[in-house]
């Protein structure tokens, strides 16, 4: 029997990169309230202490959680998702998380000449569950693990403005690229929410052509699994979609570019 739990989905990221996965929900579950929150007064995640980070993200939780009951959670960042998906399931345990991990798997199984990059935040790269991840899916390829300083600051800088120095995403790009003999790179892992919306930019710059893999098409679909053992109760009329930030000082910009995606900005009140 299905079990019945508020109508509205909880999408978490560090900053405005989650709004990728947030396309991709609407698409195949358009029926719930989104309710985006952006973790900005902290952005970037990568930079943090593991444990204070941890802690700031237990905090956080227990209060949105308090406060708006949501039927499910996503955790739009990887480096979150890395680091505390499952102590945040230990501490919530009658919450329905979906977490977002580098999509390590899908890249095994597709590459050709056995080369592979995860482009990731530091915090992701050095993290002890993306070399499981490989050790478990990935044993069998060449996997470089690279971590940009800069690449999600120039995807929110771009989402906010529309301009982004090509010159650094090819910098920040470029490690990834692995020529070894008569084999190169062909896959690379875009394993940060943020990256998806700088991939056309990649492409430019690029050296050669490779195949770009982002994980918000499997986090939607995984959330889609967990959803059709949920009754969610029905939205209310009038009831729009919002966007939460913890800075509670979104520039201009951003609300226009929250707007853009139907999402109303709030007042962040969980100070």
């Amino acid at each position: 029997m299905s079990e019945t739990r508020s109508g509205s989905v909880l999408i978490f990221d560090s900053g405005i990169g989650g709004l990728s996965v947030l396309k991709e929900l609407r698409i195949i579950l358009p029926s719930v309230r989104y309710i985006y929150v952006a973790d900005d007064a902290a952005f970037p995640y990568g930079a943090w202490d593991e444990e204070a980070l941890l802690g700031r993200m237990t905090k956080l939780f227990g209060r949105l959680i308090e406060k708006h009951r949501p039927g499910m959670i996503v955790i739009g960042c990887n480096t979150a998702s890395t680091l505390a998906i499952d102590h945040l399931r230990q501490q919530f345990p009658s919450e329905i998380f979906v977490g977002t991990v580098p999509a390590v798997k899908p890249a095994a199984e597709r590459t050709r000449s056995g080369l592979v990059s995860i482009l990731a935040t530091p915090g992701t790269v050095k993290r002890q569950y993306t070399r499981n991840l490989i050790r478990q899916y990935a044993s069998k390829c060449h996997v470089r693990l690279v971590g940009s300083d800069k690449l999600a600051e120039l995807a929110e800088n771009y989402m906010r403005t529309g301009y982004v120095d090509e010159g650094a995403v090819a910098t920040e790009i470029a490690p990834c690229f692995v020529d070894k003999g008569d084999k190169r790179t062909d896959i690379i892992v875009l394993a940060c929410t943020h990256y998806p919306f700088l991939v056309n930019r990649m492409r430019k710059t690029a050296p050669w052509p490779v195949d770009w893999i982002d994980t918000c098409e499997a986090i939607a679909r995984r959330t889609l699994t967990l959803a059709q053992d949920i009754d969610f109760e029905q939205r209310k009329p009038g009831l729009g979609d919002l966007a939460l930030f913890t800075s509670d000082r979104p520039a201009p910009e951003i609300i226009r570019l929250m707007g853009g995606f139907g999402l109303a900005v709030e007042p962040y009140s969980l100070k």
